[in-house]
């Protein structure tokens, strides 16, 4: 078995995130779309003559006993939306300012194994999709807490590799999962094409977007002065480039300008964005993206 991405204690303060969990989305188990169609549930729809074949535990006695003919109760189907979530595998997450430093691709395993916790305590079923410039193979994470195991093992086996394609990805997502759903990205967000094109492309085929962008440190403010050469960590090319406090200035501001841009992309779908360094501890951009809603996650910790 792998080694458990979460201790004991975070998960027992995970299980008290299932209520909040349950109302943050619209689109989760018992939310606010409600189904047209009868069936099994927890509200009272109507009645209907009783058929042959029909469930007799449905079966309105009291009315029976009445009026000596068999009702069946019908009741508002409760919907499961998709629950999908995306982890960038790419080589640009598994950089980090130093060997004592988690890396960006490690802190979404970790922050992905705690959203599936909790979604698992809810009973609810998440899909694990892992991507860099292609989907890579699923994970149907199902069953409540106790199957949190496979979980675990599943994330610990990934491995940072190959560079994104944000356009091809969301082509591949969207011939693959007609069915639209809630869908959770954690990434960087670097890419050398567009990104924001094929986020939105996303939400055109219905789906409701929470973006979680991590960074390290120094991907938002560089602490390098003087001539250094940068290296692509998904291509390998170097660019050399003279930095000064000034230098430095602009591209912060350029940084917090695209992350900007993302938190409009997904509220102004009706999603949500959170962005983290990963610096901070991991119950922290835990339970700061999961209490909060809306424009509550504006640039979370962009300032800090």
């Amino acid at each position: 078995m792998a080694t458990p991405l979460l201790d004991r204690q975070l998960l027992e303060r995970l299980e008290r995130l299932t209520i909040r969990w349950h109302k943050s989305f619209r689109g989760l188990v018992g939310g606010h779309n409600t189904s047209r169609f009868s069936g099994p549930g927890q509200e009272f729809l109507d009645h209907r003559h009783f058929h042959h074949g029909d469930d007799l535990r449905a079966v309105n006695w009291r009315a029976y006993m009445r009026l000596e003919k068999l009702f069946l109760k019908m009741f508002q189907v409760e919907p499961r939306t998709p629950i999908r979530l995306l982890i960038d595998c790419s080589l640009s997450m598994a950089a980090a300012p130093s060997a004592s430093d988690i890396s960006k691709f490690d802190f979404a395993r970790r922050l992905s194994a705690a959203l599936t916790y909790v979604g698992l305590v809810r009973h609810d079923s998440l899909l694990l999709q892992p991507f860099h410039e292609r989907l890579d193979d699923t994970f149907l994470a199902s069953g409540g807490r106790h199957r949190f195991g496979p979980v675990n093992d599943f994330l610990a086996s990934l491995q940072p590799s190959g560079r994104t394609n944000y356009l091809h990805i969301a082509r591949q997502f969207i011939s693959t999962y007609s069915k639209p759903g809630l869908l959770i990205v954690i990434s960087d967000f670097l890419d050398d094409s567009d990104v924001l094109k094929p986020l939105q492309y996303l939400t055109d085929f219905g789906n409701e977007l929470m973006l979680v962008q991590l960074w390290s440190d120094s991907d938002r403010a560089p602490s390098l002065a003087g001539e250094v050469t940068l290296t692509d960590a998904e291509t390998g090319s170097a660019l050399e480039i003279s930095l000064d406090p000034e230098a430095c200035r602009a591209y912060t501001a350029a940084f917090d300008h695209y992350s900007g841009k993302l938190e409009d992309l997904a509220l102004r779908s009706g999603g949500r964005y959170a962005g983290f360094a990963t610096s901070i501890p991991l119950d922290e951009a835990i339970f700061q993206a999961l209490n909060q809603t809306g424009a509550d996650l504006q640039r979370a910790t962009r300032s800090a």
